[in-house]
């Protein structure tokens, strides 16, 4: 019997350069890709039986995984021809293949391209003392990111396979069947006996549309983690109406660890990994740039206040910058001498655009009462220069 290496498309040689860092069998509960990987290596050394052997292990361990279902079909029909393509049996639905193609090449690629654990997300700059971790959702890689909030280090916790809208990233309106793009926080959690067997086990509502959002013109609503039906394991990378979806056990996992609006989601077209000194460095320019706000506010300086905001600064209280100024100046006058602080600040960079977004407390201590009022603001390039090109604030 011949094998060819083109099998899968290419697949086996991309998995050959993880196959060193894959974790050994028996460490932990091995998932399908890992399971994958299996019969990718036995492939690859021409030991048809033992990845068929595995693949039976595959399907009997994950019974609606249909990925792994047609690659122990192939291994089958290997044993009396040459195959040199995924989904080589007669009569299958071309779409269907097209999709389960994808897919293997969106597990396969999503691992051998796994960040390298001294990088971090640039995305995320600062998480808040008390969010325990964050979620970055990479759309290019079909992939969930889990980060720990480690006394102030991001720590790589675990990634999942995910799938995303049919029309892919950039939501812009109800129905259009795209993946918003933005920092989100999850609102909510939705119990799987209370949804229809679509949503599979579970359910974690995003705040889409954020303020950023809005101010575009974006529309929709109901994007959400959730999980399969139950009569499939996976979907496609590019299956749902918007939301990001993920496997049951998968989405078991993730609905364990989140907080209700404290857990932050950041979904980007192409997540970039980066060392933790460029992390550091820009995210002590955002820190400055948002105390530099603090202090023209705090000496009540407002020609040095307007300095910080951009000509086209847009709010959803007020339209135009001179509005928004009059407001706060307002805000701030009746006070006697106030002594301003912030604390619980969070920093991102916002995905496809050039843009910060800070969201923090802001304390007012003035005669002895003190009050505190939570705000977000979001920073953008003008002439070169960091501004607030948005901000809004609610009661703490």
């Amino acid at each position: 019997m011949r094998f060819r290496t083109r099998f899968l498309g290419g697949c086996l040689a991309a998995a050959s350069t993880f196959l060193l860092a894959a974790p050994a069998a028996g460490t932990a509960r091995m998932d399908p890709d890992q399971m994958l990987i299996g019969v990718y290596k036995d492939l690859g050394n021409r030991h048809l039986r033992d990845a068929l052997a595995k693949a039976d292990a595959l399907v009997t361990a994950y019974p609606t995984f249909q990925l792994g279902h047609l690659i122990r079909g192939d291994l089958l029909l290997m044993q009396t021809q040459t195959i040199n393509k995924l989904g080589a049996v007669e009569g299958a639905a071309p779409d269907a293949l097209a999709d389960l193609r994808q897919e293997a090449m969106a597990r396969m690629r999503a691992l051998t391209e796994r960040p390298d654990p001294t990088r971090v997300p640039r995305a995320v700059l600062q998480l808040r003392p008390d969010q325990k971790r964050v979620l970055v959702a990479d759309a290019r890689r079909s992939r969930l990111y889990v980060y720990e909030n480690r006394q102030g280090e991001l720590r790589f916790q675990q990634d999942f396979y995910i799938s995303q809208g049919k029309l892919g990233i950039n939501k812009a309106r109800e129905g259009d069947q795209k993946t918003p793009l933005g920092v989100y926080y999850i609102t909510s959690r939705l119990a799987g006996h209370r949804l229809p067997d679509f949503y599979g086990v579970g359910a974690l509502p995003l705040s889409y549309p954020n303020e950023w959002d809005k101010l575009q013109g974006r529309e929709g609503s109901g994007i959400w983690l959730h999980g399969t039906p139950s009569r499939n394991y996976s979907r496609p990378p590019l299956s749902s109406d918007g939301c990001v979806v993920l496997t049951n056990p998968d989405l078991r996992e993730v609905y364990a660890g989140v907080e209700i609006n404290k857990t932050p989601v950041v979904i980007a077209g192409d997540a970039e990994f980066v060392p933790r000194q460029q992390v550091e460095a820009e995210r002590a320019q955002a820190q400055a740039m948002v105390e530099n706000w603090r202090a023209a506010l705090e000496q009540q300086d407002f020609e040095q206040l307007r300095r910080h905001y951009a000509s086209r600064f847009r709010s959803e209280q007020a339209d135009t910058l001179d509005d928004w100024l009059a407001r706060q100046q307002k805000g701030i006058q009746h006070l006697n001498k106030p002594a301003l602080a912030l604390r619980e600040l969070s920093l991102f960079r916002y995905p496809g655009e050039e843009m910060i977004v800070a969201t923090f407390t802001m304390d007012a201590v003035s005669g002895g009462k003190r009050s505190s009022i939570r705000k977000r603001q979001y920073w953008g390039r003008e002439a070169g220069h960091w501004k607030i090109v948005s901000e809004s604030g609610w009661t703490a």
